[in-house]
């Protein structure tokens, strides 16, 4: 019986609408009470949030050479409802969203010219140096150890175990029993809240990122009636998307977003630096082995680097975890007929890798091309905004009038692939899945669920990015990654006990396990 979940529902919604109408109203008092509430954060479980994420990064290591690692999720006889391509391409443009075309470029050059706390002097190798690494830091082995843990305690959970489509069923397995009905509404409502903030962060990046791309070529204003053009071509897109279904139209966006990316870092591979990228790349990388554990921990050396890591490693780290269980339960339900090892492959290591080359080709692109115009870059970041630095960037290259709006179109598809399956994730969290089976999840379902959080995140994005600007989502869907925080580290405690029991898990299957209950 499919019925609505009316507190899981209507809870976010209103405080999502809430913190919407109050950023209108009274901009600075929205911003300074995020802020507020942001720093302590900060302050107070810095220390947790890092030391919880290296935890994930090791669980995933564990995971792998154990038994566990063999456990067929959905049991012995499952069989995979995606290719293993499709599979990898899902679960890549689920997970980096918009954010590693909006940030490859501006990120490295804001951690070449402000390097940490070590001394290190603005613009030289060793400062050029930390940004890659930071980079990696950022993007890599970390942020999807958080999305692996959370994934794979919902797929075994709910695959092999039949427990409920919700955060709440890794819990049930964790402590023996179901989670009290009231709980495991507030703990899916809360994460529900965590995502959909991080969703209109990440729309509103990519409206700035479109707009700025579509102003540049065309020589228009970047004005609130432009981004509300795009905004509606987002929004079109991503609802006709998510009611093909998963096999269809999710499938088709993901794969043309992957080759576009693959296509795109060739490019400026090619006619880029390539000696640099080659050179600083791998060097980079020698560095990102060596100081993962004091980069990750803050200490060592890396312990002068904590101001500095406030404002960028731990807000990353709580904008991942904000998004991780919502989305996990998507990348955990497709998973489905695959071993626990690939599972880890597909989501932790072939992800990390691909952002390894991205940032690589990427960052020192932007960091030698800056360096080339003596701070060219820099000044178009500060003038003209972030959104700005990588259509100035791509000037310097070839057939830059072809490149440009090929980079529209991967950007606008980026966010929707993204938003599509997290879409497809919110509408499935809202809504009671009793006597339904895996195979029917592959289905279109929830359409009308879908419609209303289309258009309520196009719509509150919009208004962010014109007339209030996006900073204090940012920072609210940072927040969310305090409770975010507590849940994956359950959803972890859940996994290492499945992991004890890897022998039950493997002969468990979600219709033996439906028939028991």
């Amino acid at each position: 019986m499919r019925q609505l979940r009316p507190f899981v529902l209507l809870v976010p919604m209103a405080i999502f609408i809430s913190a919407a109408v109050a950023s209108l109203i009274d901009r600075d008092g929205f911003f300074a009470f995020a802020k507020a509430m942001n720093d302590w954060i900060l302050a107070t479980f810095s220390g947790l949030i890092s030391w919880a994420v290296f935890g994930f990064v090791l669980t995933c290591i564990g995971i792998v050479i154990s038994p566990l690692g063999k456990v067929r999720i959905g049991g012995p006889d499952a069989k995979p409802i995606l290719s293993f391509w499709n599979w990898f391409s899902i679960t890549l443009c689920t997970t980096i969203a918009i954010g590693i075309l909006f940030w490859a470029m501006a990120e490295p050059l804001s951690h070449m010219l402000v390097p940490g706390g070590r001394g290190f002097e603005a613009g030289s190798e060793a400062a050029q140096s930390f940004a890659m690494v930071s980079l990696f830091m950022h993007w890599a082995i970390s942020p999807y150890a958080i999305y692996t843990v959370a994934g794979l305690a919902f797929a075994l959970a709910y695959h092999n175990l039949g427990k409920p489509y919700s955060v709440s069923g890794p819990f049930s397995a964790l402590i023996g029993r179901e989670v009290p009905g009231a709980a495991a509404s507030v703990l899916d409502a809360s994460i529900l809240l965590a995502l959909i903030m991080g969703m209109a962060a990440s729309l509103g990046a990519g409206m700035l990122m479109l707009s700025g791309g579509i102003a540049s070529m065309t020589g228009i204003g970047n004005s609130p009636a432009l981004m509300a053009v795009v905004a509606l071509c987002i929004g079109a897109v991503v609802l006709t998307s998510s009611l093909t279904g998963l096999l269809k139209g999710i499938r088709i966006l993901s794969d043309l977003n992957t080759k576009f990316f693959f296509a795109f870092v060739a490019f400026i591979f090619i006619f880029g630096p390539t000696h640099d990228m080659l050179v600083q790349g791998a060097s980079a990388i020698g560095h990102y082995v060596v100081e993962f554990v004091p980069r990750s921990l803050f200490i060592g050396e890396a312990s002068a680097d904590k101001t500095w890591a406030y404002d960028w490693t731990i807000v990353y780290f709580a904008n991942w975890l904000a998004w991780a269980p919502v989305t996990a339960m998507f990348l955990g339900r497709i998973a489905v007929g695959y071993t626990v090892r690939a599972f880890v492959l597909v989501n932790l290591m072939l992800p990390a890798l691909f952002s390894i080359i991205w940032m690589s080709v990427f960052g020192v692109f932007a960091m030698q091309t800056d360096l080339a115009t003596g701070g060219g870059l820099n000044t178009v970041m500060s003038e003209r905004g972030i959104e700005a630095v990588m259509f100035e960037a791509l000037k310097s290259l070839p057939l830059t009038q072809v490149v440009v709006p090929v980079l529209l179109v991967l950007a606008f598809v980026s966010y929707v692939t993204a938003a599509d399956s997290n879409t497809e994730a919110i509408a499935q969290i809202c809504r009671r899945h009793e006597g339904e089976l895996p195979g029917e999840e592959s289905v279109a379902s929830g359409s009308a669920l879908k419609m209303v959080w289309v258009v309520l995140l196009a719509a509150t994005a919009w208004i962010m990015v014109a007339f209030a600007g996006v900073d204090g989502v940012r920072m609210l869907s940072n927040v969310g990654g305090l409770p975010a925080l507590f849940i994956v580290i359950g959803l972890q405690a859940s996994l290492i006990r499945m992991a004890f029991s890897a022998k039950t898990i493997g002969k468990a299957d979600y219709l033996s396990a439906s028939a028991r209950t």
